[in-house]
């Protein structure tokens, strides 16, 4: 399945191996009010979005009954670790987490 990740400007890296989405996390220490976020997102919908302030938002746009997530003081390594998870696929890995509505 496809994937890709905006980075904190708005570009897209289409199916970034890990070291790529590293690079395009290491972008949000440039981020601002305009720009305050990566996101990475899977052609199934499902899509995290991780702040500079370590809050990492989950959505599906192409589900509008499941709701805006959030988890927050989530570290550089456990975002990588869940943009991996999203990436291939495994959604019902993420959905474990303790999201916030």
């Amino acid at each position: 399945m496809g994937y890709f990740m905006y980075d904190v400007m708005g570009g897209t890296v289409d199916e970034p191996d890990s070291e790529t989405m590293r690079r395009v996390l290491d972008g949000l220490a440039g981020a601002d009010d305009e720009h305050p976020d990566v996101s990475l997102s899977h052609e199934s919908g499902w899509s995290l979005s991780a702040l500079a302030s370590g809050l990492l938002l989950r959505e599906n746009a192409e589900d509008d009954s499941v709701p805006l997530g959030q988890l927050r003081a989530v570290g550089r390594e456990e975002v990588l670790r869940l943009f991996g998870l999203l990436a291939s696929g495994d959604t019902a890995a993420i959905e474990t987490l303790p999201w916030e509505r």
